[in-house]
């Protein structure tokens, strides 16, 4: 009898591995099962676009893509998907009725050397339909997450020792929860407030940053990167990620009144320099005279740049009265293409009249 059920369980394991191998053979994932489509007005038809992938080891045929109910229509990029393979399929929901929606469509697929069909993926869409939808994308322009805003950049610029300026970020709420909108990562010298704390679906709030200069060091540019998100506990990505830029000047007390005479004067040969197709050919450096017409020695004791893809070299970084040198700039014409905000150069000098030079650079097509 101990023999007998053995053996049979024996062939129980068997059946069940077998079971589980032809399962992972043949199987359709989805990047994301469930997509917030947010607002939409009456009568606006709204749309999701689901990624589908052949995680499994054999090819794939979809049979059949059955939406819920005939107010949602069914595109599918493709039917059969080679190992690795990817798809969409999108959903349009008509949206001819007011409030919250929840459409679900599923996907019925089998390998292409068995019959057998697989359990069925299912896919939802979801969202608000408004009677009447307002376009905020003039106001809030920058998609982070599931808020708008009306910024992805923040700078704090022309800051003393001792400042706290503030940077405000209007915010809207574009889904149909309610989010708890807060800042990611701050580093010490930063602080934020979010008002209201909860933000209802389709309303509005703002988010201030304060800058304690106090707790920076070094003069000239302080760079860091913090995450809006919608809720606590959400997880950073590049898409909700805020790139901050502090330039904190020196202290230039000491050329104050009579001294002032005596002070460092420095002198650019161009106010901003041009990268790119420059009068019909491809530029990729350039660079530019920087000279001290003053009477004592001219210290460049920091040069930074807001972006990357550039390169910069400086022949001396201290003048004497008189002297020049060149500044070298390089440039990554592939990797500017890609930065958010405008490519500068920074100088820190004691030239209490340019004590903060910034240099734009323009990337010309």
């Amino acid at each position: 009898m101990l023999k007998v059920a053995l053996v049979a369980s024996a062939l129980q394991c068997s059946l069940f591995s077998t079971q589980f191998s032809a399962c992972l053979a043949q199987r359709l994932t989805a990047v994301k099962n469930i997509i917030d489509c947010g607002h939409t007005g009456y009568l606006v038809p709204t749309s999701a676009t689901f990624e589908l992938k052949n995680t499994g080891t054999k090819r794939i045929i979809i049979e059949d893509v059955k939406a819920d109910c005939g107010c949602t229509k069914v595109d599918l990029s493709k039917k059969e998907l080679n190992v690795g393979e990817t798809c969409n399929v999108k959903l349009i929901y008509d949206a001819r009725m007011l409030g919250h929606f929840q459409k679900q469509a599923s996907i019925v697929y089998r390998s292409v050397s068995g019959n057998e069909r697989q359990v069925p993926l299912y896919l939802t869409m979801k969202g608000v339909v408004l009677a009447e939808i307002v376009d905020y994308s003039g106001t809030y322009p920058f998609t982070m997450g599931e808020l708008l805003a009306d910024k992805n950049v923040l700078e704090f610029d022309d800051v003393n020792r001792g400042d706290t300026p503030q940077l405000e970020i209007n915010i809207l709420n574009n889904s149909g929860k309610t989010m708890v909108p807060n800042i990611q990562h701050l580093p010490s010298y930063l602080t934020a407030v979010s008002t209201p704390e909860q933000l209802m679906p389709g309303h509005a709030g703002k988010v201030v940053l304060t800058l304690e200069s106090k707790h920076i060091h070094d003069f000239g540019l302080t760079q860091t990167s913090v995450f809006l998100a919608s809720h606590l506990g959400d997880k950073v990505t590049p898409e909700n990620e805020l790139p901050i830029s502090v330039v904190l000047l020196p202290d230039l007390k000491s050329f104050e009144g009579t001294n002032k005479q005596y002070a460092p004067r420095m002198e650019l040969s161009e106010s901003s320099l041009e990268l790119g197709m420059v009068n019909g050919k491809l530029r990729k450096k350039t660079e530019l005279i920087l000279k001290n017409n003053g009477r004592t020695a001219l210290n460049i004791s920091s040069i930074q740049m807001f972006t990357s893809g550039l390169q910069v070299t400086l022949g001396k970084r201290t003048l004497e009265a008189g002297e020049q040198t060149k500044l070298k700039v390089v440039g990554d014409l592939e990797q500017l293409k890609t930065v958010r905000t405008k490519p500068r150069l920074l100088m820190i000098t004691n030239d209490p009249d340019h004590s903060k030079v910034v240099i734009p650079i323009n990337i010309k097509k």
